[in-house]
């Protein structure tokens, strides 16, 4: 492991990469601390720690919200709205090219159709962060969160938006210089450096309950050698199931030109366990906000209703209740709609992603068939039926990881910043981001003669002088 580390930093451009990449991830954390102007930072600080405490609704939203911005709503600062604009936008015009003949003639175009969807994602990442951004002030104005000078400014309104969207650009330019200059996926990196800037806070609560004695509610030495193992367990199955694959074998025919035959190769058609990544997770986490919120909501109103009223409480009343009792976090209606939306989501990203009549129009066109299976329909045929099971297993494991997190902070009282890396949306991304980046460091070492991290055995050849820095 040591020898492989030296290797990577004696190759001088990967090294270069290498530090260019967190050059820029410092960058990223420095403005994290830079707060926007005219915002009561204290008094925000205050509120946003007791609603991620709490279940209001504004808490569930802050949680999911604040893992993509680095935790930056908690204190209102210049990457506010994090990256998760620039998501929102790639996503929709990633979607949109699966319906839009339009926009799937232009993927297919190569490099400057490509270029052209980039600059449409840019332009619509523009109107989100304006969007987000006026609906983040407003809310902070209305919790009496804005210094009272700035209140009725229609400067400050318009700087503050410029701002948070200048951020969110910052951090898409500052993306695409690590996917250009660095090593591994630019966006991605932010995201995973992010959630690991929570690490310290979750590690200083979990030793703030810790006590030998294991008295006064406190965890002792078996909850933390417990947590400190389902952390190793779930971290090894989310990587065993993030690189785990269904393997289908394919055979090439074989071509007779004059005296000589070509072709005859085995080969394989690597279908992934998890296609969907964590985008289900993503989907689902987003969508499932909106029952609690919604349901708590309309139980408030009843309430006050029948109390302004002097009425007594019906059958509306109890039915709100149960509604919003029910669909809380981690109550056992809510985890049955939570797990039903993972694989809805599940599936749905597959149909998005995974055609397998194309699939299996390019093996026939490339001269390749499955072994025991007619080329065309029958293919794609066995495709689909491989995927779909595929995707039931993929997706359990998806809802496993969703609510565990869930789970242990309502079975064993486990605060949720602990929790939150023993599974859930945070844990896969930083699993999927660690592992591409290995697996690229991986492909830098290999290509220069090196023993990687992910080889087994010693070197696989003489190094390459030429290559050293």
């Amino acid at each position: 492991m040591f020898s492989t580390i030296a290797n990577v930093f004696s190759i001088r451009d990967l090294r270069n990469k290498i530090l260019f990449t967190l050059a820029m991830l410092v960058v990223f954390r420095i403005g994290h601390w830079i707060p926007l102007p005219g915002v009561n930072q204290e008094e925000m600080a205050k509120q946003f720690a007791l609603a991620t405490q709490g279940s209001s609704a504004f808490g569930k939203i802050a949680q999911f919200v604040s893992m993509f911005s680095g935790g930056s709503l908690s204190h209102s600062t210049i990457f506010g709205l994090g990256v998760m604009p620039y998501i929102t936008a790639g996503i929709i015009f990633q979607l949109a090219g699966s319906v839009s003949p339009r926009l799937k003639k232009m993927q297919e175009e190569g490099p400057s159709g490509r270029q052209k969807i980039m600059e449409w994602t840019r332009y619509a990442t523009v109107a989100l962060c304006i969007v987000q951004g006026i609906g983040w002030i407003s809310y902070i104005k209305g919790q009496n969160l804005i210094q009272p000078q700035y209140l009725n400014s229609g400067l400050w309104w318009v700087m503050a938006v410029a701002v948070l969207t200048a951020g969110t650009m910052f951090l898409m330019w500052i993306g695409e210089q690590i996917d250009r200059f660095g090593i591994g996926n630019g966006v991605s990196m932010i995201i995973m450096a992010g959630i690991l800037a929570a690490m310290p806070t979750a590690i200083q609560d979990a030793y703030s309950r810790f006590d030998p004695s294991g008295g006064d509610g406190k965890m002792g030495f078996m909850g933390l050698f417990m947590l400190i193992g389902g952390f190793v367990l779930v971290i090894g199955g989310s990587v065993l199931m993030t690189v785990a694959q269904r393997r289908i074998p394919v055979q090439q025919a074989k071509h007779t030109r004059g005296r000589r035959v070509f072709g005859g190769q085995k080969s394989y058609l690597p279908l992934r366990i998890n296609h969907g990544g964590v985008m289900p997770i993503i989907f689902a986490s987003s969508l499932m906000m909106f029952p609690s919120v919604l349901f708590q909501s309309l139980h408030e109103q009843v309430s006050n209703y029948l109390s302004i009223h002097q009425m007594e409480q019906g059958f509306f009343f109890h039915l709100t209740r149960f509604l919003a009792i029910n669909f809380s976090m981690g109550e056992y209606l809510y985890i049955v709609a939570y797990i039903a939306m993972v694989y809805f989501f599940s599936y749905f990203w597959i149909t998005v992603q995974f055609n397998p009549q194309e699939m299996s129009k390019q093996l026939k066109e490339h001269g390749s068939f499955i072994p025991g299976l007619r080329p065309g329909p029958r293919t794609a045929e066995y495709l689909e039926t491989v995927i779909t099971r595929v995707t039931f297993v993929g997706a359990a494991f998806l809802s496993v990881i969703a609510i565990l997190p869930v789970v242990v902070t309502n079975a064993f009282g486990v605060p949720h910043s602990i929790s939150n890396f023993l599974g859930g949306t945070g844990l896969l991304i930083v699993v999927s981001v660690v592992m591409d980046f290995l697996q690229k460091v991986e492909a830098q070492l290999l290509m220069r003669n090196y023993a990687g991290f992910l080889s087994e055995g010693e070197e696989s050849g003489p190094r390459m002088q030429s290559s050293r820095g």
